[in-house]
Parts: structure tokens; sequence; C-alpha cells
């Protein structure tokens, strides 16, 4: 909804899933932190005329 909301504002609203990450929260046996922090990154850095409305893991979309 907010996405929509957004939509003509140029802000784009995405959701991101690290997925399980060996962190203190995690715990050991996830994935690297740089790995889980990678999308988040390519969400934070989206072009203007990047996705939104989405979820998404590793940049790729997930169901919703």
């Amino acid at each position: 909804m907010l996405a929509a909301e957004l939509k003509e504002t140029g802000i784009l609203v995405n959701s991101v899933c690290p997925g399980w990450v060996a962190t203190d929260m995690g715990g050991a046996g996830g994935r690297p932190v740089e790995q889980g922090a990678s999308g988040v990154i390519w969400a934070a850095t989206l072009p203007k005329n990047g996705p939104t409305g989405g979820f998404f893991r590793d940049g790729k979309p997930l169901p919703w």
C-alpha cells in the first residue's frame, strides 16, 4: 500500500529478507553477514526506475 501511495514521488518501498545470517541473534550455521547485507545494500541503492512494492532476497523477488 505504501509503495502504491508513494509511486508518484519517486520513493521506492520494498521489503528485503537477508536470509539466515550468522550473527549473535542468528547463531552459527547461517550465511556470512556480508552476504546477508548485500541484498539490503542492493535495495538501498536502487535506481529511480527500480522495483517498488516487492519482497526480495539477494536482489531476486520472493513470493509475497
